[in-house]
């Protein structure tokens, strides 16, 4: 898949949760079995079976039924218009959840920048960029969406089944997307892309967000970095806190190590680091070296890795087995004022000279 225009685009606008849900799931019934099959196959190499997976789902999906039975509903609804069982849908939802419960090698992941610039005529602008790096072999298994009809529209990416992940909603906040470790992660609460979307379709300041991020029963370890018009941070989402991060000097960095103390404490620091680190330190060494950022587009110079340096841009390498090949499947541009989401296929080096897709909540 070459072009962003090749890749699926699913729009959702029923009235009610469970319509908007069987709406994405008919869009989605020749593609989501095939990502599917290939989540059971990655839980099964990281030792969890069928019948582990099944259980781990139902305990998150009771989870979401209290705390917002809307998704639930619409999780619901997936099922029935892929024609899939509901217990597959709350899995791939949860898959963060379920997967801090596996053994295996983690992953090359994510790098975000978040801005906050004030302009020349004293306005002020804040954007957002990231590389979203994943499993290689689930290339094909995201697509661009655009759901409407709840408290906010939204729009952004994710992947076949799950109700949402990086995006920005009609009330101009949005949301990046790192995942954390933190040792007392597991399985059994709202799984953080089921937040998201929730966050997305929900939150209309940096201050609602967090303050919802909070009041929902957490289980796994994510950071969602949040920009509307005026205020940028990042977070550490665990199951003991949520801990909020401000900007230094307009900017936050993030990958995939915690950056509150709080959190820090208990890390599980085997898991991305060092490779968090060195890259987190890429991206710092920039801001001093380069130009300050003004825009959105100057900031693909500054999430771009060449041979031997930190991978800010994974390739995959077919020598390496079957949930160890990492790759940057998309690049995404977050605008909150212009309420715009960008996304090109592949890292910011393939962005710069490929196609965008731009999606307005």
């Amino acid at each position: 898949m070459h072009s962003i225009t090749d890749r699926l685009h699913v729009v959702a606008n029923g009235s009610e949760p469970l319509e908007r849900g069987r709406e994405r799931g008919s869009r989605l019934r020749d593609a989501l079995p095939a990502g599917l099959q290939t989540y059971l196959e990655l839980f099964a190499k990281y030792a969890l079976d069928e019948a582990e997976v099944r259980t781990l789902a139902l305990r998150c999906a009771d989870a979401v039924g209290e705390w917002r039975p809307a998704r639930l509903a619409e999780m619901d609804g997936i099922a029935a218009g892929a024609g899939v069982e509901p217990w597959h849908v709350y899995a791939l939802n949860a898959r963060t959840e379920i997967l801090s419960q596996g053994l295996g090698a983690a992953p090359g992941e994510c790098s975000t920048i978040g801005r906050r610039v004030e302009l020349d005529d004293g306005t002020v602008r804040t954007f957002g960029l990231q590389t979203w790096d994943w499993h290689h072999q689930l290339d094909g298994e995201w697509h661009t969406h655009e759901t409407r009809g709840g408290r906010y529209d939204f729009a952004g990416l994710t992947e076949h089944g799950m109700l949402g992940k990086i995006g920005v909603n009609s009330a101009g906040l949005a949301v990046h997307f790192n995942i954390l470790g933190h040792r007392t992660d597991g399985a059994g609460g709202v799984p953080v892309h089921v937040l998201s979307a929730t966050v997305l379709e929900e939150a209309a300041s940096v201050d609602e967000a967090v303050e919802l991020v909070r009041d929902a029963p957490r289980s796994a370890s994510s950071s969602f970095t949040l920009l509307d018009a005026e205020r940028v941070v990042t977070t550490d989402i665990t199951p003991v806190g949520v801990f909020v991060v401000e900007p230094v000097d307009g900017t936050v960095v993030r990958t995939n190590h915690f950056l509150s103390p709080e959190a820090q404490a208990d890390e599980k620091t085997e898991v991305y680091q060092p490779d968090s680190d060195e890259r987190y330190g890429l991206i710092a060494s920039r801001f001093a070296d380069y130009p300050e950022p003004r825009t959105d587009e100057e900031l693909l110079a500054f999430l771009y890795s060449d041979p031997g340096q930190p991978l800010l841009c994974h390739r995959p390498d077919p020598a390496l087995p079957f949930g160890e090949r990492w790759a940057t499947l998309a690049t995404v541009q977050l605008d909150p004022a212009a309420r715009t989401a960008r996304i090109a296929n592949g890292s910011p080096i393939d962005a710069r000279g490929g196609d965008w897709r731009t999606l307005v909540a």
